[in-house]
């Protein structure tokens, strides 16, 4: 198998071909045509399509080679980064790029990238645009407060203002009500399994469904807790590396923020997390830590009941597996 690197550009994307010596690079426009022209010098049984996440530039040509039967990997770029420092490439264009990424192809394999469903899709849009209208109305509530501290404001801007506030208030409010209403009706079943944890209610739900395409791509909860950003990391070397403990922050914050949200409520009424919370305090843990431990716990009753298609049973212990 063939590892074929793309370095994905606004307007254009450079393709790198693993050759006997080297490799042979062809820029090729990001629209339509482009593409097509792309796909005709590939062969699915002998090519593999690599590429950063880049957003929305990549995801035309992703879905044309999804829908071409090629395999395609999208790899965080941060995984692409450290890959160059450990290759010790001191020389950054688009060629290089994607040789850089061809080569990680060959040597990681990484695996083929799943479309996901229309639906989560077009939740994912809705969610970008969503976190797009409350970053405007943040800004509108601190502008207002700014204005509110002068000696004289002046009437026409502080109706604009305001005006412009209760349009985003109502815009958020209608795509937060639209969102819940798509995931249930199309999610029914997951998003009532992931809400009957105690600790998660409906908007967390909600985006655990979207954010993981409904979690069932993920082999164990360690891999589902890194994708999410809250598997715990430890640096420890000899007797001098004694770093501090902390998540791996990957994935999406906002998701994050509702978990550590939900562990407040999760300490109170979901027994398993209350007592690895209460036994975390007695061997002497900040309460933050300890609450940033119980959202990992939190994801991975989530990964639980995906994985066994269950309810959450409060209280419930697993049978561990004893090998005869």
């Amino acid at each position: 198998m063939q590892h074929i690197g793309i370095d994905i550009a606004k307007s254009s994307f450079v393709a790198a071909f693993p050759r006997d010596k080297g490799y042979s690079t062809s820029t090729y426009k990001n629209d339509l045509d482009g593409i097509k022209t792309f796909l005709v010098k590939l062969d699915k049984s002998l090519h593999h399509c690599v590429l950063e996440a880049t957003g929305n530039y990549g995801a035309l040509l992703v879905e044309m080679l999804v829908e071409s039967d090629i395999s395609v990997s999208v790899i965080n770029p941060k995984q692409i980064k450290h890959f160059s420092k450990v290759m010790l490439s001191v020389t950054k264009t688009d060629k290089i790029d994607a040789q850089l990424i061809s080569l990680y192809g060959s040597k990681m394999e990484p695996k083929p990238y799943k479309m996901p469903s229309v639906n989560i899709q077009s939740l994912k849009q809705q969610k970008t645009l969503l976190a797009q209208l409350k970053k405007q109305l943040t800004m509108s509530y601190n502008l207002l407060e700014s204005f509110n501290v002068l000696p004289k404001v002046d009437a026409l801007a502080l109706k604009m203002l305001n005006k412009n506030i209760a349009c985003l208030e109502d815009q958020i409010g209608r795509l937060e009500e639209g969102m819940l209403c798509m995931t249930q009706e199309n999610y029914k079943d997951l998003h009532e399994r992931i809400s009957s944890i105690k600790g998660i209610g409906h908007r967390t739900s909600m985006e655990l469904i979207v954010s993981t395409g409904g979690g069932k791509d993920f082999e164990n909860a360690k891999q589902f807790s890194k994708y999410i950003g809250l598997a715990p990391i430890y640096e420890h070397s000899g007797s001098s590396v004694r770093k501090k403990g902390h998540i791996n922050r990957h994935g999406n914050p906002g998701l994050r923020s509702l978990l550590y949200i939900a562990s407040w409520s999760a300490i109170r009424f979901n027994k398993s997390c209350k007592d690895f919370y209460e036994r975390l305090k007695e061997r002497g843990k900040p309460g933050k830590v300890a609450l940033i431990a119980v959202a990992n716990k939190l994801i991975r009753q989530v990964f639980a009941i995906i994985r066994d298609n269950s309810f959450y049973v409060d209280g419930h212990l697993s049978k561990l597996k004893v090998n005869p």
